[in-house]
């Protein structure tokens, strides 16, 4: 065999495996749809979500997850969980259960590994100041899963966008780990003008519904909901906010009172209830019981007000970040870190086509913890005391 064609018969050998080995009802590679054609991936040998995978974890954006908040900030414990963990987590989960439903592999974990890129610092809490600001400027609310897409498509490599797959991208704006769903069954024959009509959609009704185009997008979702659910408790105990023996009775008859049991029983009634099946859900029973763990976790541990000591001044921080890059935009002050640190770096069709408030959006967003708090003078932040091993 010719050198020249040894990568096309790998690639052609790949392909056929999955359709051998995969489940009827999965995203084979070759059905993979990119806006633009790249001859470097015509000529290639990898396949087409294993890339994707690749270019996420290569991101600005995947790397600055190792300081974001995923639920408790300013905490001096080194074992608590931050977002990098959690979209590892997600993705283990999420290709644990693919696996044993034939499904694709690379295009789970390049969902998983995504999802949560657009997440501001400070996690839910950042999240609500930024869309606050976002809306009082005419934006619209800020989301984190269209954000997700934005950073991918439209913000990394200088404003280039990373030209990610439809079956990714989509994956990764329905991802809605909060909604609670007993069944998902993937909307399929989604296009590029579909996807956009989504975001559209979202944006302008923040509590509207997005249903994956594939299986793979519909396991990610529910392994969301499995990777936090149990781990944000075992969080809580550790900083002393709950007890074990807090966790109510029903929820904790069926799935458990540990992270290890809740996963397993989790994961366990997924594959059951969607093998062989069109569709991803758990058992009414689980699905119960999950529901109702979900609300103890809101009631206790999110909602809490012992986590919840430097929120004022952190919204505040918010604020006067936003006012302050926004006028320097305004001022073309290219002294300021919102020019030196984040525009001067991109392409002019990027910056043309948003907002000032659009790009500032993007810059905030974007940032870690550490990062946010540096950008905001220390006599704002004096009270920002981080909090004990325990709250």
């Amino acid at each position: 065999m010719e050198k020249d064609n040894i990568f096309k018969y790998i690639t052609e050998a790949l392909d056929q495996r999955e359709h051998e080995r995969l489940s009827p009802v999965a995203t084979m590679s070759a059905d993979a749809k990119r806006r633009r054609k790249e001859k470097e991936l015509a000529d290639g040998y990898r396949q087409a979500f294993s890339v994707d995978t690749d270019r996420i974890l290569h991101s600005h954006a995947y790397a600055r997850y190792i300081d974001k908040t995923q639920v408790f900030f300013l905490i001096q414990n080194d074992h608590i969980t931050h977002r990098v963990l959690h979209v590892q987590l997600v993705s283990k989960i999420a290709r644990t259960i693919g696996r044993f439903l034939g499904l694709n592999e690379d295009l789970i974990e390049a969902i998983a590994l995504g999802h949560d890129i657009g997440h501001t610092p400070f996690g839910h809490d950042g999240e609500r100041f930024l869309s606050q600001i976002c809306e009082s400027k005419g934006i619209g609310p800020f989301l984190h899963n269209v954000q997700s897409v934005q950073f991918l498509d439209k913000v990394e490599r200088q404003g280039r966008g990373w030209n990610l797959c439809l079956q990714t991208l989509d994956g990764i704006l329905c991802h809605d780990g909060e909604i609670h769903n007993q069944k998902l069954k993937p909307r399929r024959s989604k296009t590029f003008e579909t996807h956009q009509l989504e975001i559209k959609a979202k944006m302008g009704d923040p509590h509207k519904e997005l249903m994956p185009m594939t299986m793979e997008g519909c396991v990610v979702r529910m392994a969301d909901s499995i990777s936090y659910i149990g781990r944000d408790i075992e969080d809580a105990i550790r900083l002393k906010i709950i007890k074990r023996s807090d966790l109510p009775a029903f929820s904790a008859s069926v799935l458990g009172q540990t992270n290890g049991t809740i996963v397993y029983n989790l994961v366990t009634d997924v594959i059951r209830n969607s093998f062989q099946n069109a569709h991803i859900a758990f058992s009414p029973e689980i699905s119960d019981a999950l529901k109702e763990l979900k609300a103890f976790n809101l009631e206790r541990i999110y909602l809490n007000p012992k986590i919840k000591k430097h929120n004022h001044m952190i919204g505040q921080l918010f604020e006067w970040l936003f006012e302050k890059s926004l006028k320097d935009i305004k001022c073309a002050d290219h002294t300021s870190p919102v020019f030196k640190e984040f525009l001067d770096d991109k392409r002019a069709d990027y910056v043309e086509a948003h907002s000032h408030e659009e790009l500032v959006r993007d810059f905030i967003a974007g940032m870690t913890d550490n990062y946010f708090l540096r950008q905001c003078p220390a006599p704002l932040r004096k009270e920002l005391v981080p909090l004990d091993k325990t709250i």
